[in-house]
């Protein structure tokens, strides 16, 4: 089998197993369209903003950067909308390009016409937005949770549907148990995903604070902040240390148990410790494929 063969689409089943669903376009039921998918160009007046877009804020610079090309160049890649009424019509993707259009003063643009009840329209947009690079990590965290909550959706079967790790969703979720101030902080790019990943390692909210006082102060590097991490905690909860959790059939110590929980968020994957009654055991290090057992070789050998 060869390799392309072997390859995810990138949209997993999500926004491009419903976008070449003819049940769910009009135009390839209209008298007047014998093409399935055909693009129709409508009044940009009778379109109006998607409720569902997990994105908040825009960059008024790149909006302005991309109403400038586009009134060279126009739409390159026509929006997805579906119809309200008469003439009416909302988003379900392309809300950028949709704004950046009205800057560029067009009076009409292309546009896909697609039927979708409200969840199935929250699940394309959703599914849509994830896959671009510019949401922040915040924004990502978001909308998999909206797909958990309001499309019923367990984190394995997000996963089969954005084709994202599980583990990189366990990731971005656990972003949001952080503090508002933390989390705005990642929003607005103060501080990395890398750091908000190794501050909620921390756990207690007002070390999680300190600790994130500390990174704006001094500057602290993701390592940096790892590091405090580890010896922040462990010296602000002495009596911890000799306590225990269960992990299956294994008791560990709670230092055993943030080293498990560090190491998972570095490497994004799940870590296991297994101990025998001699006191040996393992670590044990799981990957769900050759490539993501070959980026993991490649972020211990850092």
């Amino acid at each position: 089998m060869s390799s392309n063969a072997k390859k995810r689409p990138p949209l997993g089943k999500g926004l491009s197993a419903l976008l070449e669903n003819t049940e769910t376009d009009i135009t390839s039921k209209s008298a007047n369209s014998g093409v399935v998918n055909s693009v129709s160009m409508l009044p940009i007046e009778s379109i109006e903003a998607n409720p569902f877009n997990p994105r908040t804020s825009f960059e008024k610079e790149a909006l302005l950067e991309l109403s400038q090309s586009i009134a060279v160049h126009g739409i390159i890649q026509p929006l997805t909308v579906r119809k309200l009424g008469r003439d009416r019509y909302q988003l379900i993707s392309g809300e950028r390009r949709f704004r950046a259009s009205q800057m560029a003063g067009l009076k009409e643009v292309p546009a896909y016409i697609r039927v979708a009840n409200d969840q199935t329209m929250l699940e394309m947009a959703l599914v849509e937005n994830i896959q671009r690079e510019d949401l922040n990590a915040i924004e990502v965290a978001l909308s998999y949770q909206r797909l958990i909550d309001e499309c019923n959706l367990t984190q394995d079967q997000l996963s089969q549907k954005i084709a994202k790790s599980r583990s990189s969703i366990t990731n971005h979720l656990r972003l949001l148990k952080l503090p508002a101030d933390i989390q705005a902080a990642v929003r607005d790019n103060i501080i990395s995903m890398g750091h908000a990943r190794a501050i909620v390692s921390a756990g207690d909210e007002a070390l999680q604070l300190a600790i994130y006082a500390r990174i704006a102060e001094e500057g602290l590097s993701v390592r940096d902040t790892e590091l405090l991490v580890r010896e922040g905690y462990l010296e602000s909860k002495p009596e911890q240390k000799h306590t225990t959790r269960s992990t299956g059939r294994t008791e560990i110590s709670e230092r055993q148990y943030v080293f498990k929980e560090h190491l998972g968020d570095r490497l994004s994957t799940k870590i296991d410790i297994k101990k025998s009654t001699n006191g040996g055991g393992k670590i044990i290090v799981n990957f769900n494929s050759e490539v993501d057992l070959n980026r993991i070789i490649e972020l211990l050998s850092k």
